[in-house]
């Protein structure tokens, strides 16, 4: 029996609420860990393809939903394109949030950029839990503004081999004008329409976000993109065999050592340490970091910075430049050391606990090349 267009919406529209919640939530997560199995290089053309193709289908989106005549209709109708619009935004912005935090979660520590970090994710769940808000312009621009600014934080470094406060500057004005771009496009062609969902504050959502990336980066919490530590390590000797060629000697943390918040280090009186970092940044992106050797001081509750170690890093190794710095007779108690870029902003951090002993416990050698 053939079943009529209505009755055959009707259990359309009745499937789709009951598979909505659980397979919304199962996509969400799907797609994170899609991202963040392949997407490898942050420098890789069809990897910034990949989220130009999302932001411009985003874009288009939110154009049409907004050009289309009476969209005030029932959005979970499936007879209206209006319905197909919403969920193929709602699934676009999903990709492209789950890209940002793929990159930024692997481009510095959660110590240190958790604000923006959660900023991140809270937009990623917004696009889980108020579909409904995408038929709001408001709510549309303001997570568009916010997916073209923080797309171009780390786009304009790879393309123009630095990473200085000047390219975040140019990164925020190629976003404003992105977005007053689109602003003018609806206002010219759906005015009434705009007016209506009140264009004070639509500006004031995106003035807001605005203010808000500023203050984060200028406090040094955005992670530094297109940087990323690739590894790094704690080492009693150090011997350098070539360049980027190393041998280094250190004990056996256990079998639960990536659980430990800081490794336990045991020195000789008198030894040194060394930090060893490989960091990434991409083809001909040559800069300098620093590794800042910080010993937390009981009695203030702070850290204190006991040294601060100039490196030069050289772009275009798949698993990031070798480097290192030593800290000599470090005192016992606890240690960190930041790797940061010259402004301050924190690529990746190092956490173990020094315990001077007169005998060293077994240690492995481990061959860095």
């Amino acid at each position: 029996m053939v079943l009529g267009k209505g009755k055959l919406l009707e259990r359309t529209r009745r499937f789709y609420a009951k598979i909505e919640a659980p397979f919304s939530s199962l996509s969400l997560i799907g797609g994170f860990v899609f991202d963040a199995v392949t997407l490898t290089r942050v420098d890789q053309f069809w990897e910034n393809f990949w989220v130009i193709g999302h932001l411009a289908i985003v874009t288009v989106c939110a154009l049409l939903i907004n050009f289309i005549e009476n969209t005030e209709g029932d959005e979970a109708d499936p007879a209206k394109i209006h319905f197909w619009l919403v969920n193929v935004m709602q699934f676009f912005f999903g990709g492209i949030f789950s890209t940002f935090l793929v990159f930024y979660f692997r481009s510095g520590t959660i110590a240190a950029d958790w604000p923006f970090l959660i900023l991140l994710a809270a937009a990623f769940i917004a696009n889980e839990r108020f579909k409904r808000h995408y038929a709001r312009l408001t709510f549309q621009i303001a997570l568009l503004f916010l997916s073209y600014y923080v797309f171009a934080i780390y786009l304009l470094p790879i393309v123009f081999n630095t990473i200085d406060t000047w390219v975040f500057i140019l990164s925020g004005g190629v976003s404003l004008a992105a977005i007053a771009i689109l602003i003018f496009a609806l206002r010219k062609f759906s005015h009434e329409r705009f007016a209506a969902r009140a264009l004070w504050l639509t500006r004031a959502s995106v003035l807001g976000i605005f203010l808000a990336v500023n203050f984060l980066y200028f406090t040094n919490v955005i992670p530094p993109l297109p940087l990323s530590l690739k590894n790094a390590g704690v080492y009693q000797t150090f011997t350098v065999n070539g360049p980027g060629s190393y041998t280094a000697q250190a004990e056996d943390q256990g079998p639960l050592s990536f659980f430990n918040w800081s490794d336990t280090i045991h020195i000789t009186p008198g030894a040194p340490l060394y930090a060893y970092t490989a960091v990434f940044s991409p083809t001909s992106f040559n800069l300098n970091i620093v590794h800042v050797w910080q010993r937390y001081n009981t009695a203030s509750g702070a850290w204190t910075t006991q040294g601060r170690i100039p490196l030069t890093v050289v772009g275009g190794g798949e698993n990031g430049y070798r480097t290192f710095s030593l800290m000599p007779s470090p005192a016992d108690g606890g240690w960190r050391v930041n790797v940061e870029t010259p402004s301050g902003q924190v690529i990746g951090q190092i956490r173990f606990n020094v315990i001077t002993t007169s005998t060293l416990p077994a240690l492995s050698t481990v061959s860095i090349n």
